[in-house]
């Protein structure tokens, strides 16, 4: 905001001697004071009011949390299920399911303007996805076991990447950092499985035999009513869930998806 304008008067206030001079000036030529200069703005605007709002209608201006990401499917009324994957903060997912999840998750992902690296020992699976999703561009890029490169993630490059290394993936030469979330695909519950569900940020749980279900259920905490639904959970249909919190999603593909992947099956 500019200062206003002030002016500076001698201590004088005797008549002008010369015609057309005010008291106190001088016949004598004038330098202007130099203007205080504003910097990192442009040429003062128009004036106008401030805006005011009643504190009873703060709530009209409440922006969503949490509803950012890429939508995976509708919860149990419906709603909207989004996955928040680019973050400003590292984010790992463990996904126990299907390969066709995991693609479908990946060419969403495309689909906001991420970056898709694809980490796997069966490239075959996925070259027709990524040679649709890419379309010129590399958006989905496909890379053997532990041969990732760095991906120089940014704010406005995000990255996600997927593990799809078996069920005793190595550790990954690039892990999830600001604005590069990992996730791991694990067909089954593996050894490793218990340490990568207790250091991630998200789980992902399709439909697993009832001795899996129980050792689910003690890593994540759930109640028994979850614990017994995880071995009869339809295709498509994944729990999501951390300490906190836990949610079904139905995942049902789009046209362009049902041609590239075929229907949502467990079983790859």
């Amino acid at each position: 905001m500019a200062m206003p304008t002030t002016v500076s008067g001698g201590p004088s206030h005797a008549p002008a001697s010369t015609p057309g001079l005010m008291p106190g000036q001088t016949d004598e030529p004038v330098t202007p004071a130099p203007r205080r200069p504003r910097r990192g703005f442009g040429l003062i605007g128009p004036r106008r009011q401030g805006h005011e709002l009643p504190p009873e209608q703060f709530d009209a201006l409440a922006l969503p949390i949490g509803d950012d990401g890429v939508m995976i499917g509708v919860g149990a009324r419906d709603q909207p299920a989004v996955l928040g994957l680019h973050r400003a903060t590292p984010f790992n997912v463990v996904l126990v399911g299907g390969l066709w999840t995991a693609q479908v998750i990946g060419l969403r992902a495309v689909a906001t303007g991420a970056r898709v690296t694809v980490e796997t020992g069966r490239q075959q699976m996925w070259a027709s996805l990524a040679q649709a999703a890419n379309g010129g561009y590399q958006s989905m890029t496909l890379h053997d076991v532990g041969r990732v490169p760095p991906q120089g993630p940014s704010i406005g490059s995000p990255v996600l990447v997927i593990r799809d290394a078996g069920m005793r993936p190595p550790r990954g030469r690039v892990s999830s950092a600001p604005w590069q979330s990992v996730l791991t695909l694990l067909p089954y519950m593996s050894p490793v499985a218990p340490r990568l569900m207790e250091n991630a940020d998200l789980v992902g749980v399709q439909r697993v035999s009832p001795e899996e279900a129980i050792q689910v259920g003690q890593i994540m905490g759930l109640p028994s009513m979850d614990v017994e639904s995880l071995s009869t959970l339809p295709d498509g249909v994944t729990l999501w869930c951390d300490r906190q919190t836990r949610l079904y999603v139905a995942t049902h593909p789009t046209d362009v998806e049902s041609g590239l992947l075929g229907g949502a099956r467990r079983m790859d």
